[in-house]
């Protein structure tokens, strides 16, 4: 995002004046208040001096190293940027919400930072920006989409660039749609003819003369009756080719967006809900299918047949002498296409709001059922059901206002269209009635009337059709052009490790202004196990997210056996990572299947020896159907130290280098635990180590133990040595040594 804004010349004058002609410029952000009022301001710092200018003139000027905890307010109205100076509280300046909140949140950052000397790793200020240079709304996150100005001529393009390979079968329905339709206009023809010269014909015909009459009679009918029978046809083949068609391309769009969820980092996707992902692969492909394979067919056809009904019209009104018949079926159009225009930001408003209220329909749905054991712990059924029942009465409503809108609207235009049929049925039956119009002519001009004014009546529903399409691509396209925050360079290294790792002075946060991990520091050597130890919060789990390459550090880097994380093929490294986490995740499947997920081609003898190594072996056995039990969504079937021990034989039979564990031992009974702790313990021969655990006992044949206290470094070292250090560890085992106590005296 942009961080040096350019100072206009007397602000200029102003910060050179004050002293900062030599100085370098680190971050420039405009603010607007005072407590005058508005004001054209800027906050600029520099390596020595935080300048503060105001309309041209400067406000104030800060030593840097004398002030300390930068932060930014929300305030009533607006937001303020604070600090600490010689130790009293000072606002600095108050600014508009929006784009400058991120910016000064970014600014209070890089303060701190100069204020305590570290200028090298700065939050970049090249950063693509985050607002719309348009209406000033943020962007989608890793995108620069806005969904209120994008280019909507970029979509079709988007969307033609994604059917490479397909477009033969997607372009099949449109040219059959539009010769069918064609075939249309030829059948009034021939009922010109067959009404006029032989139906009204007048003067009795000899035996020879009615043989020829119904001779040609019977070719006649006979012509219509087969233009019937092949437009039939081909509407057969339409479907038919539209069917494939939609099925292809369903799972192609399905396909790749998966792909695309599939590329995004941890931070990307679990930003989003399961069952909004869900909702967009399904629903939203469906409308994009439906829109490409079923309504551009019919659009298409639908342009040609008024192509060709226009050329006839007119020339059938002009050879007859008569103009005004085709001048009467434009007449309503410019009223319908006012009314369409001005209606066009309303259908696209409650078309979103639509799509609002059916996502936070499918989020509560996913919510209330993968939660649903808790549910029903908790007793709050009813309270699920009253929550489902209001978000699905809302949709519904919103659903039926659209409709009972868009029936009442649309109709009317149709209505007003149709104008022009009347009228030419009118001055048609007039000319007829004259005798300057034969029956048949008529008779072929209104049904050439009504073929064209099927694609006139086809404008009233294409905007509305087009905007839920815009929407529900817009939500794919969403995904689709996200940015992985992770990404592997272009030509990634596929190495073996050897499982040396080496953390040097990593900085992360989550929000990139607010760190959980400052400054932290390890080198660990192949076959060490190191335990990670520190209160709820300290940045435990967030190291081990960063070891395994799930974010990457704002500053600081991580290597392996020497090589930098970032240069390493993510597949590669991953690979050779085992992983037990804290939530333990099981798949639909078999137990088999299961501890197989990490190793796909391994033997049953492989499966069996993980399992006896994981002390799950036993519990398996005893299930109905052995290692061929299914275990349910989510492993729900198994208890919770089942589900660990089936996580753990999942990680001991990937063979990984870094084995790491994420309070692996927690669900399970003090029994087991022993048992898990042996086999982790055999596990650490020539493999790599990482192990969270807040039941300090289970880390005391840990070769060093970290200790983290808000996101830093507090202590390392042998169980032995935090011990005598009595520091934070030490008050922790101490802690834990009384609760225990506690609890056996409680139970004596």
């Amino acid at each position: 995002m942009k961080l040096i804004f350019d100072l206009d010349a007397q602000n200029r004058a102003a910060f050179d004046a004050a002293g900062g002609k030599d100085e370098k410029i680190l971050y420039c952000i405009p603010f607007e208040y005072e407590d005058t009022g508005t004001v054209d301001g800027y906050m600029v710092l520099t390596p020595t001096h935080l300048y503060k200018l105001l309309d041209g003139k400067l406000g104030c000027k800060w030593e840097i190293d004398r002030m300390s905890e930068f932060s930014v307010e929300v305030m009533y109205g607006c937001a303020g940027f604070y600090a600490y100076y010689d130790q009293n509280s000072i606002l600095l300046c108050r600014f508009a919400t929006g784009k400058s909140l991120v910016r000064y949140t970014v600014l209070a950052h890089g303060c701190d930072m100069v204020a305590a000397g570290r200028t090298e790793n700065l939050p970049s200020s090249d950063e693509p920006e985050r607002y719309c240079p348009k209406c000033g709304r943020p962007f989608i996150r890793n995108t620069h989409i806005c969904p209120y100005c994008r280019d909507k001529s970029k979509l079709y393009k988007t969307l033609w660039e994604m059917t490479k390979g397909m477009r033969l079968w997607i372009m099949a329905p449109l040219f059959t749609a539009a010769i069918a339709l064609c075939l249309t206009f030829i059948a009034p023809y021939f009922q010109e003819i067959l009404i006029n010269d032989y139906i009204l014909a007048e003067n009795p015909l000899s035996f020879d003369a009615w043989q020829d009459w119904l001779w040609m009679f019977l070719i006649v009918s006979g012509a219509i009756v087969s233009i019937d029978i092949l437009h039939r046809i081909l509407g057969i083949v339409q479907s038919r080719i539209s069917a494939v068609t939609g099925a292809r391309f369903t799972r192609m769009l399905r396909t790749k967006l998966f792909q695309k969820i599939q590329t995004l980092s941890m931070a990307s996707v679990q930003k989003k809900s399961t069952g909004d992902l869900m909702g967009r692969i399904n629903n939203d492909v469906n409308v994009v299918q439906n829109f490409v394979v079923h309504l551009l067919p019919t659009y298409f056809a639908q342009l040609v047949s008024f192509v060709v009904g226009l050329f006839l019209i007119l020339f059938m009104s002009f050879k007859l002498g008569v103009p005004i018949l085709a001048l009467y079926i434009f007449l309503p159009l410019p009223f319908v296409l006012i009314a369409l225009w001005k209606f066009r930001r309303v259908m696209k408003l409650r078309n979103r709001r639509a799509w609002m209220l059916g996502r936070r329909t499918n989020l509560t749905l996913q919510d209330v059922l993968s939660g649903i054991r808790v549910v029903k712990t908790y007793g709050r059924e009813q309270s699920a059901i009253d929550t489902f029942a209001d978000c699905t009465e809302k949709q519904a409503k919103q659903n039926y206002s659209n409709a009972k809108l868009f029936d009442v609207v649309f109709p009317v235009l149709g209505f007003v269209m149709r104008l022009g049929s009347y009228l030419i049925l009118w001055h048609g039956n007039l000319l007829l009635f004259r005798g300057l119009l034969g029956v048949g002519t008529l008779n072929r001009f209104n049904t050439y009337t009504g073929i064209i004014y099927a694609p006139l009546m086809q404008i009233t529903t294409i905007p509305r059709n087009i905007s839920e399409f815009m929407t529900s691509f817009g939500k794919i396209m969403e995904i689709m052009e996200e940015q992985p925050e992770i990404a592997d360079i272009e030509e990634p290294r596929d190495v073996k490790l050897q499982g040396a790792v080496s953390i040097k002075n990593v900085t992360f946060g989550y929000e990139s202004a607010v760190p959980v991990l400052k400054n932290v520091s390890v080198e660990v050597t192949p076959g060490e196990m190191i335990g990670i130890v520190g209160h709820s919060g300290s940045g435990k789990s967030t190291l081990i997210n960063l070891v395994m390459r799930l974010y990457d550090p704002a500053e600081g880097c991580i290597e392996f056996d020497g090589i930098n994380a970032k240069d390493i093929s993510q597949t590669a490294l991953r690979s050779q990572i085992g992983v037990v986490l804290q939530e333990t995740h099981l798949f639909s499947g078999t137990v088999r299947d299961n501890i197989r997920y990490a190793k796909p081609n391994a033997t049953n003898a492989e499966v069996i020896a993980a399992a006896r190594a994981a002390n799950a072996h036993d519990f398996i056995m005893s299930l109905p159907q052995g290692y061929n039990t299914v275990v349910g969504e989510k492993g729900y079937s198994l208890s919770g130290g089942e589900r660990q021990r089936v996580a753990i034989a999942r990680a001991l039979i990937h063979n990984p280098k870094i084995l790491i564990l994420d309070e692996a031992t927690a669900a399970l009974d003090t029994e087991t635990e022993k048992l898990i702790q042996d086999a982790i313990d055999g596990m650490t021969d020539n493999r790599t180590v990482f192990a969270i655990a807040h039941r300090l006992s289970t880390l005391r044949n840990a070769d060093r133990i970290l200790v983290l206290d808000h996101g830093e470094v507090a202590e390392c070292g042998t169980h032995q040595e935090l011990l005598e250090a009595q520091g934070i560890y030490y008050k922790l085992v101490m802690a834990q040594a009384r609760a225990a106590l506690e609890k056996t005296g409680g139970m004596m």
